[in-house]
């Protein structure tokens, strides 16, 4: 149970970085990144690369635990 607890927080925490970095991607400081350098900003790029590794390992995590169990 603590596992599939740990696993859950791990989703969540992983799924509210992926909105900010979503919403920071559309950003007036992301937009003016994407016209001068041709890319979105880094803030945008490492939180929607960080939010979609954490919600991935609480995935393996719950679906481990609910194996396990």
């Amino acid at each position: 149970m603590n596992n599939a607890l740990i696993g859950l927080v791990l989703l969540v925490v992983g799924g509210v970085l992926l909105f900010f970095g979503f919403s920071a991607n559309g950003s007036f400081t992301s937009e003016m990144s994407k016209f001068f350098q041709g890319a979105p900003s880094d803030k945008s790029i490492w939180l929607v690369v960080a939010g979609a590794l954490i919600a991935a390992s609480g995935l393996a995590q719950l679906m481990r635990s609910r194996r396990t169990a």
